[in-house]
């Protein structure tokens, strides 16, 4: 552990044979091995989306312990966006499904991109702005970040304009143009207005007034080129989606401390924890939960039984002549005890009965006399 954590390498088959050797789950070496073993999965499943497995690596993602693990999240799916800018938008996808079941990840990722662009600003590192407004371009197209930090953004890039910072804001309305052209009008008239006035007063490069131009017709072209999600990487119901409205003047908190190791005493509730949160995602059922449903079957099972059977006895109970006696009853000691036909007729029809009609009741009469 001393030599792994110094940065030696170990051959795989070496390292099996360490882990299999730790199997105290409450000591800080098995913790250290599964912590490694969280960060190479992630990192591995990040590497290797694209747009045709999408689909297969979303679950294998949830899978691993992604509450534990969203700093290794963030961090290495920042870095892989920085270094093939054309799978952005494959990567805003996915983070787009976790944020549906882990708002928690989308927001941390969101927040990490905003600092980051902030610092890079400031340092005037156009790699480092180009490839974090690019991010959170299409992380506002698929609804995980709201338009308004874009627009803030694009504001701040053209306020004091330079051949860098426009460059950047083209790049970014490029991207995210069509979004604020259906939900921000205004804002988005706004900005054009800003870089038409950049082109016809600002002193800046003849490249750069050419991407202007250039923009122009992109969106007179109405972002053909450039729609707000792709067909393929529409996989998320607007319904289902989860907005943080992170804004460019916050306070945020990146919290670093999640991208390292930290020894946890509660290691295994916590895992026992994410295992149930994993289930109620992918749609698992457990083994307790599915002798419970057998009970609950076997439970509602004898209690239809139980119903039939009194539903059955109260039928039998209907078809005695129990009921036919005592009409009988009721009938002759109304005829007998009336003075004349009037009166035995008049209390006849006062007679009731629960099942038989009045012409059951003159029928019986009838027999009687």
């Amino acid at each position: 552990m001393a030599m792994r954590s110094g940065g030696t390498y170990i051959p795989p088959a070496r390292l099996r044979a360490l882990q299999a050797q730790i199997t105290d789950k409450k000591s800080k070496e098995y913790q250290r091995l599964a912590w490694d073993a969280l960060k190479k999965s992630i990192n591995g499943l990040i590497n290797k989306v694209n747009t045709s497995n999408i689909k297969h690596i979303v679950p294998e993602l949830f899978g691993e312990n992604l509450i534990r693990g969203r700093g290794l999240y963030c961090r290495s799916i920042m870095k892989a966006q920085a270094a093939s800018l054309p799978f952005t938008p494959i990567y805003a996808a996915m983070t787009a499904i976790v944020n549906t079941k882990l708002p928690q990840v989308g927001e941390l990722l969101l927040n990490r991109l905003v600092v980051q662009f902030r610092k890079a600003f400031k340092r005037n590192d156009k790699a480092v702005c180009l490839s974090s407004t690019m991010f959170i371009a299409h992380l506002c197209n698929q609804q995980v970040a709201n338009e308004i930090l874009v627009i803030e953004i694009l504001m701040l890039l053209l306020n004091k304009p330079t051949d860098d910072s426009v460059e950047i804001a083209v790049g970014l309305m490029r991207e995210v143009g069509a979004h604020l052209e259906e939900m921000a009008p205004r804002a988005n008239n706004a900005v054009f207005e800003q870089f038409r006035t950049i082109l016809h007063e600002a002193s800046i490069d003849k490249r750069i007034q050419y991407m202007i131009e250039v923009l122009f017709q992109v969106r007179k072209d109405k972002y053909k080129d450039n729609p707000i999600v792709k067909s393929e990487l529409d996989l998320v119901e607007e319904e289902d989606q989860i907005t943080h409205r992170t804004e460019l003047d916050d306070e945020i908190e990146t919290m670093e401390g999640l991208n390292v190791f930290k020894f946890d005493p509660d290691w295994e509730e916590h895992e026992e924890l994410y295992k149930r949160t994993k289930a109620e995602i992918l749609g698992e059922v457990s083994g307790s939960e599915d002798e419970s449903g057998d009970e609950d079957e076997d439970e509602s099972s004898d209690e239809e039984d139980e119903e039939k059977q009194e539903e059955k006895k109260l039928e039998i109970q209907d078809q005695s002549n129990t009921n036919l006696v005592n009409l009988r009853k009721t009938i002759y000691l109304t005829i007998m005890s009336s003075i004349d036909f009037e009166e035995c007729c008049h209390k006849l029809m006062k007679v009731r009965s629960p099942c038989d009609s009045s012409s059951r009741i003159r029928a019986e009469a009838n027999v009687l006399n």
